[in-house]
């Protein structure tokens, strides 16, 4: 009697087992490539997402896979890797009852990419989250990367819209010379980027302008920012001759002539063609300064880099006419140079600005050479001359 109970207990154990092993359900489909023929050995990841458990299969070569032991009443995600990379995925596989195949087709995906990336980029923009029924082939963490890559970009993109907002407000500002506005626009410009040379720049330029309608603190506070700007500019871009020379030329405003020769030197070695200019705008401030024997070197220099710069010989005699000496005979000595410098000017610009300047200047030291100035400028058949003669 033990021995039959003993054998109806087991009989309903193994019972048990059958029904407990039968709690199972295939999960099937097939695979096809972009060309719609079946791949073979690729590699069906199915992934329990209510708890854990994963159970893998392989396509065979008609293309088709299947796993006989997916539990039943479970959630999967059916992804799909050819070559190790994940192409393709199907999230919230529900098994129970009748299972329809989950299949790919890589050719069908490849010709909705379009359309769905449009509708993705359009969903992305209204709410910057990936839609569930447009998140096939992505993993959670493809998923959230996106989410996370479009933030950041569209956070970019705002930030740029701004900055060009800003400068585009600056360089308005600048045209109108309204520099305090041109400052303010600018200063946000070098906020928003920090690294655009072109915003610094400007921005020098804007304080230097309103340093110019200044005296005193509020001078010297409106030509360090420029200073300050112009210097960030030229770390962001230290080969533009253009930052060094108005850098040269803010310092000189400030009266630090070594830096400013400095920043000359640097433009000039960076645009030789322009280079006479910057010695030429070094030359002007220090003339200003009262400092005429180094204002003579700089506007020397200037006609050494640029030997038709007609203005630099006028400013040369000038500088050098404070070196004239009298004779004991009462007559005019000049001054080495003096009358040469006027002479060029005038063979250079005989209808220039400085032209009557310079004849009289020359009237003034008694030249003793009939020198004739034409215009560069005129036909030859009909050059006309003008004559200075010594003074009788």
């Amino acid at each position: 009697m033990k021995l039959r109970n003993l054998a109806l207990v087991a009989a309903g154990m193994l019972f048990l087992a059958f029904t407990s092993l039968a709690q199972v359900t295939p999960i099937e489909g097939t695979v096809k490539g972009a060309d719609g023929k079946p791949i073979q050995g690729a590699v069906i990841k199915i992934t329990r997402t209510d708890i854990k458990g994963e159970y893998p299969a392989k396509t065979d070569k008609k293309g088709h896979y299947i796993n006989i032991g997916v539990p039943i009443g479970g959630t999967f995600n059916v992804a799909l890797f050819i070559d190790g990379k994940q192409v393709d995925v199907v999230n919230g596989v529900r098994t129970g009852g009748d299972m329809k195949p989950v299949d790919f087709d890589l050719k069908a995906a490849q010709k909705d990419n379009s359309t769905k990336q449009a509708e993705l980029q359009k969903a992305m923009e209204t709410t910057g989250k990936v839609p569930d029924d447009l998140a096939r082939g992505m993993s959670a963490d493809q998923k959230a990367k996106m989410e996370k890559d479009f933030k950041e970009k569209s956070d970019a993109r705002k930030k740029q819209n701004e900055l060009n907002d800003a400068f585009n407000a600056g360089m308005a500002a600048k045209e109108a010379k309204q520099w305090d506005q041109a400052v303010t626009s600018f200063t946000k410009a070098s906020e928003l980027g920090p690294a655009q040379p072109a915003v610094w720049a400007n921005l020098g330029e804007a304080y230097a302008k309103v340093a110019e309608g200044k005296t005193g603190p509020e001078f010297d506070t409106a030509i360090q920012k420029a200073q300050e700007a112009y210097s960030k500019s030229i770390e962001l871009k230290p080969d533009d001759p253009a930052s060094h020379n108005n850098y040269a030329i803010a310092l000189g405003k400030a009266k630090k002539f070594p830096e400013m020769l400095a920043e000359v030197k640097k433009a000039a070695d960076l645009d030789p063609p322009n280079g006479g200019k910057a010695y030429y705008n070094l030359g002007a401030m220090l003339v200003n300064a009262g400092q005429a024997d180094a204002a003579g070197e700089a506007f020397n220099k200037a006609i050494e880099l640029t030997p038709t710069y007609a203005d630099a010989y006028f400013q040369l005699g000038t500088v050098l006419s404070a070196k004239e000496q009298t004779g004991a005979d009462g007559k005019v000595i000049a001054a080495p140079g003096e009358a040469d410098a006027f002479k060029k000017y005038l063979e250079l610009q005989p209808t220039g600005p400085y032209a009557d300047g310079a004849k009289a200047m020359l009237e003034h030291l008694g030249s003793t050479v009939d020198t004739k100035f034409q215009n560069p400028n005129a036909k030859s058949d009909s050059k006309k001359s003008t004559t200075t003669k010594k003074k009788q």
